[in-house]
């Protein structure tokens, strides 16, 4: 018998990409705070989150293999959450404008009852094209990516801003890494083919 599976996440992005796995499986949202501490480094703090969440999610249902991701955007030295509004998402393209910003994304796999724990950041490089701010304002607009880390949805319209991308798995890019995350399915007893 299969482990119950449970996507510790609200996103429709991170089910939209678990349901390629073809598994059955539930979402349960946690509710963490998500404040980056003093100090922490892009690839710490979504580890941190993402492990939280299935942490969250795991305590109450220890027999389950629990999933938990987080993604951040790195400019320069600066994270890139999400911008939450208009106005903020602008600014966030601007400054993003014909630079790399570097993507990093956890994924957390969880059975407390086996103690099985496996946390992984995949990081993808986007570069951004130079856009004129009227593009800028028209992309915010017919896409609205307020709650997406680094103000752009990979898997839709957003693939206009890039010049190119760098990483192991597209996946990541739109917030669940599939590749890894197969691997660690596996690790913790779920039969993903």
């Amino acid at each position: 018998m299969q482990a119950e599976i449970i996507l510790a996440s609200s996103s429709p992005f991170r089910q939209q990409l678990l349901d390629r796995l073809q598994l059955d499986y539930e979402c349960l949202p946690p509710d963490i705070d998500e404040a980056i501490f003093p100090g922490e480094d892009a690839s710490s703090y979504v580890c941190r989150l993402a492990k939280s969440k299935a942490n969250r999610v795991a305590v109450e249902h220890p027999q389950a293999v629990v999933i938990g991701s987080d993604q951040c955007a790195l400019l320069g030295e600066k994270i890139l959450g999400k911008p939450g509004s208009h106005e903020n998402a602008l600014r966030q393209l601007r400054e993003a404008q014909g630079k790399p910003v570097v993507f990093h994304t956890a994924v957390c796999v969880l059975k407390l009852s086996t103690g099985y724990s496996s946390v992984e950041d995949i990081v993808t490089e986007v570069e951004f094209r130079n856009l004129s701010e009227q593009q800028l304002d028209h992309y915010l607009r017919v896409e609205e990516p307020y709650q997406c880390a680094g103000s752009f949805k990979s898997e839709g319209y957003g693939s206009c801003l890039f010049k190119k991308i760098h990483g192991d798995d597209p996946t990541a890019l739109i917030g669940l890494p599939l590749i890894r995350l197969t691997r660690m399915l596996e690790n913790a007893g779920v039969e993903v083919v």
